[in-house]
C-alpha cells in the first residue's frame, strides 16, 4: 500500500479487552447479510455481525485475520469498531 494512501484507525475488542488496534486500508468484516468490506471514507454504518473471519489490510501491506464469533462493527468517520464476544489473537496470511 502506497505511503500516501487513505488509512482508517481500527480497534477489535472482545469480552476480555482489546485484541488489536492498528491502521488499516481495508476491512473485511462477516455481516448477517454476508462478507462487508469497509475503505476509508465509508459511509456511517453500524452492522450485526456472524461468526467468521474478520480480515485486515495494515498500512504496510501485512494481511491479519481473526477469527470471530459474532458481535457488531461500527464505522464513523475512518474510525472502526469491531466488538465481539470472543476473538482469537489473529495470525498473519
Amino acid at each position: 500500500m502506497p505511503a500516501d494512501a487513505a488509512l482508517m484507525k481500527v480497534e477489535i475488542v472482545d469480552r476480555r479487552g482489546r485484541v488489536w488496534a492498528g491502521e488499516s486500508g481495508h476491512v473485511s468484516v462477516p455481516s448477517h447479510d454476508g462478507a462487508m468490506g469497509v475503505l476509508p471514507g465509508h459511509t456511517p454504518l453500524m452492522a450485526l455481525l456472524s461468526p467468521g473471519r474478520v480480515e485486515v489490510l495494515q498500512g504496510d501491506g501485512r494481511h491479519l485475520v481473526f477469527e470471530v464469533d459474532g458481535g457488531f462493527v461500527t464505522v464513523d468517520e475512518d474510525l472502526v469498531y469491531v466488538v465481539v464476544e470472543q476473538s482469537d489473537k489473529g495470525h498473519s496470511e
